[in-house]
């Protein structure tokens, strides 16, 4: 499984051509405690950078953008329940939604662990 990581601070676990994508640490750390998510529906497609959902906290609202172009396979309704598993568990059981790759390629242009935690210590 191939981890990859976008400057609007989402990762995704990719695993063949099925990504899971969330926020990352930094982003909730940013956010502070997460109220409600929007989540995209299953089966709509987006393009890259596209918008595909939005995470409330307490403090601002912030789009989640698309990373790559694909189509939504599943989103985690654990999260729209309990939206505050983005804080608890961002990596793992705070996961937003499951995408279908459309182009593969696009995941070249995204940054690795390294890239993306040097990235987040300047942002």
């Amino acid at each position: 499984m191939t981890i990859k990581y976008t400057p609007d601070h989402e990762w995704l676990k990719v695993d063949g051509d099925i990504a899971i994508v969330g926020i990352t640490q930094h982003a909730q750390d940013a956010l502070g405690d997460v109220v409600f998510v929007d989540l995209p529906e299953v089966g709509k497609t987006f393009a890259a950078k596209d918008i595909a959902g939005v995470v409330e906290s307490v403090k601002a609202a912030a789009d989640v953008y698309m990373p790559v172009t694909g189509e939504v396979t599943e989103v985690n309704e654990a999260l729209r329940a309990d939206p505050a598993l983005a804080n608890s568990d961002p990596m793992g059981a705070g996961w937003f939604f499951k995408v279908k790759l459309a182009n593969p390629a696009e995941l070249d242009a995204l940054m690795d662990e390294t890239s993306y935690t040097s990235f987040s210590a300047n942002a």
